[in-house]
C-alpha cells in the first residue's frame, strides 16, 4: 500500500494524471467571505499569536498541533448537524489498482461513530526525515477522497510551521486530476492569522453546507 506518511508527488504521478495550475483567482470566492470578527475573537487571535510566538519555531508536531492548531480548529467549531471534525482516523482507496490510504491528521466529514464523505482536510508539516511534504500528503488525501465520495471538488490545507497554504483540487475527468496551491499565510501575524480563520470559516459556513 502505499501510505499517506510516506508518499511522494512521483507515487502519485504514476496513480493519475495530475497537475498543478497556476490562477490565484481560484481562491477569490473562499478568500473574500464575508465574516466579521467580534470582539472576543480578535482577543483570542491576538492571544493564540502571542502565546506561541517565541515558541512556534522549535515545536514538534504534536505541540503544533496541541498549542495552535487544535484551539483554532476548537474556536471555529467544526460541529455542524451531519458532520463534524476528526482527528487520526483512516481513509484507504484501490485507485487503478493501487492501494493508498493511513491516518488524516484532521478531516472535517459525515458520520457519527467513523467519517465518511470527507469535505476538507489540514495536513500539518512533519519534522521525520523519511517523510513526504506535507502537500503530497495532503494530495494523495484529496485524491482519496474524490474516489470514495464520488465527487469533483474538495478543499484543504497544510501547515509548515508558522506557514498555512491552501489547496483547490479537481477532478477533470476519470483518470485526470488538477490542484491550485495558496499564497502562504503566516499564522503568527494578526493579519495572517484573522485570514486563516476567516478561510477556516467559510469551510464550516458555505461549503460544508453546499
Amino acid at each position: 500500500m502505499i501510505s499517506f506518511a510516506t508518499v511522494q508527488y512521483d507515487d502519485l504521478k504514476k496513480i493519475v494524471d495530475l497537475n498543478q495550475q497556476d490562477d490565484e483567482s481560484k481562491f477569490d470566492e473562499w478568500f473574500n467571505f464575508d465574516y466579521s470578527l467580534s470582539d472576543e475573537e480578535i482577543k483570542f487571535l491576538k492571544d493564540l499569536i502571542s502565546v506561541n510566538k517565541f515558541y512556534l519555531s522549535s515545536y514538534t508536531e504534536d505541540e503544533l498541533k496541541a498549542y495552535l492548531i487544535i484551539p483554532l480548529l476548537n474556536k471555529v467549531s467544526f460541529w455542524l448537524k451531519d458532520k463534524h471534525g476528526w482527528f487520526g482516523r483512516p481513509l484507504v482507496a484501490t485507485i487503478n489498482n493501487e492501494l493508498i490510504g493511513g491516518l488524516v491528521d484532521f478531516m472535517v466529514a459525515k458520520g457519527e461513530e467513523n467519517p465518511v464523505s470527507p469535505y476538507f482536510f489540514i495536513q500539518e508539516f512533519k519534522k521525520e526525515g523519511k517523510s513526504s511534504h506535507p502537500k503530497n500528503q495532503l494530495l494523495a488525501e484529496m485524491l482519496v477522497a474524490t474516489h470514495l465520495n464520488k465527487n469533483n471538488l474538495i478543499r484543504g490545507a497544510y501547515v509548515i510551521g508558522r506557514n498555512w497554504n491552501f489547496v483547490i483540487f479537481e477532478k477533470i475527468d476519470k483518470n485526470s486530476y488538477q490542484y491550485f496551491i495558496s499564497e502562504s499565510f503566516d499564522c503568527l501575524s494578526f493579519k495572517g492569522l484573522t485570514q486563516i480563520y476567516t478561510n477556516l470559516q467559510a469551510i464550516k459556513l458555505v461549503y460544508c453546507n453546499d
